[in-house]
Order: C-alpha cells, then structure tokens, then sequence
C-alpha cells in the first residue's frame, strides 16, 4: 500500500533528475547536511534509526565517496552537525544530538574529514544552515566560505531531505538570488546523496503527538520542494576533466 502510495505521489507530482558531470573548470563545493550518529547510528538517540535502513546507509556511503574525491583534490568541504544545548528543546522533537555528545558528531565512515585541511566544521542548532551559520557579529560562516572559496556550485548531500537539508537549500538559494553568496550559481542535491527517517502510520496513531512520516514519500516531497525552489536535482554525480584550450 505505502509503495502504491508513493508510485502514485510521483506520478502526480513528477521532477526531473539530471546527470551532474562536476568539472575542475567550475570552483564546486560539498555540504554535507547532519550526518551524525545522532540521525544515522542505529540506537544512537532519540531520532536515531531502531534498525539498520537501506536509504540511510545508501547516503552516508555515497557521501562518503564524494568526500573522498574532494578531499583528494583539496576541494571546499563544509560539514553542519546538529549540535543543542541540553535543556533547548527543538519543537516538536524530543531532546537530541546534544552537544558533547556522540550523537552530534560524524558517523564512523566520516570522523576522518575531522582532520582534512580543506573541511570546514560547522555546529548548528537549527534545522536550516544557513541561519545556523550566523555569528553573534553578524557575519555568517557559509556565506564567507562561499566567498573565500569563490565556489560556483554548491553539492548538497545528508539528512534529512526533507527538513534539515530542504531548509538550507531554500535559504541558500533565496540569498542567492538576492546577491548575498556571489559567485554562487548552482546548488545541486544529490538524490543518492539524501535520506530522511522513517517513522510509518501504523506506528504514529498510537504515539502522542506524533506525525506521520513514511520515509520514501517524504524523501520524494524534499526533492520535489528543492526542485522547486530552483534546485537541481542530480540523480548521478561524476567527475570529469577540465577542458582542453
């Protein structure tokens, strides 16, 4: 039924994906949205998985790859991890990824991007990066990576699709159009890239409070809204040659 459900939502509200070629003549960058033990290790945490689950280790080993190629060619890296204070609830989630803890650092196929020159480490305490990028100052760490980097697309993978990823790419593109990360052009999420949690009807009417959330429905809806926003959405990512004068 879920998966009749969610032919039927694509049918109804189809995107394109696209085959993004990434080239060394186009200053690209990777951000790599929330992928922690907190979202990502089975028993982590409050809004870890309870079991092992297919799309999740789908993303973090893509993720991971990407990483790895732009490390071995000191491309910009910025990783966001959701990171609280205890006793700052983020409605209407329970206590998560509190700060000082495991559940707000790296998955164990990524703890090395800790030591990588070219990475950018940024803790968050709010679904969107862009915002959670702001310092007491005014200045914003994304907006001045962007900046220093000179980077022309943006690469966009991690979790959730459909929340934590969405909101950053919708702020990031709303300030590009309006001037505020030149030269940004691109932002590019990765379907392979991104996952969501899965947490089925069955189970939500008889939790309090709690809503429904059937994870490809919804991983299809965050991708759907990315695209909409003026996102492109890559269904493969390669890498190719700069070209030849």
């Amino acid at each position: 039924m879920v998966l009749q459900t969610v032919d039927l939502l694509k049918s109804e509200i189809p995107f394109e994906e696209e085959s993004v070629a990434i080239s060394e003549d186009v200053k690209t960058g990777l951000v790599l949205v929330d992928i922690i033990n907190g979202f990502c290790t089975v028993g982590a945490g409050n809004l870890a998985p309870r079991e092992p689950n297919r799309q999740i280790n789908e993303m973090i080993n893509e993720s991971a790859r990407l990483a790895r190629v732009f490390c071995d060619k000191k491309w910009p890296v910025l990783a966001f991890l959701d990171s609280h204070q205890p006793g700052k609830l983020e409605h209407p989630y329970p206590p998560h990824c509190i700060t000082g803890t495991e559940e707000s650092n790296l998955v164990p196929a990524l703890r090395w991007l800790e030591k990588e020159p070219n990475v950018t480490i940024r803790r968050k305490d709010c679904y969107d990066g862009y915002l959670g990028s702001m310092e007491e100052d005014g200045s914003n760490v994304f907006v001045d990576w962007v900046k220093t980097n000179q980077i022309k697309a943006l690469l966009v993978v991690g979790i959730c699709t459909d929340i934590c990823v969405l909101d950053f790419v919708c702020s990031t593109l709303s300030a590009r159009n309006r001037g505020f990360l030149t030269p940004l052009e691109d932002v590019v999420v990765y379907s392979q890239g991104c996952a969501t949690f899965d947490f089925p009807v069955s189970i939500a009417r008889n939790t309090k409070d709690a809503v429904a959330h059937p994870q490809e429905l919804m991983h299809h809806v965050g991708l759907y809204m990315a695209k909409g926003r003026g996102a492109k959405i890559a269904k493969e990512v390669t890498f190719s040659a700069p070209e030849k004068l």
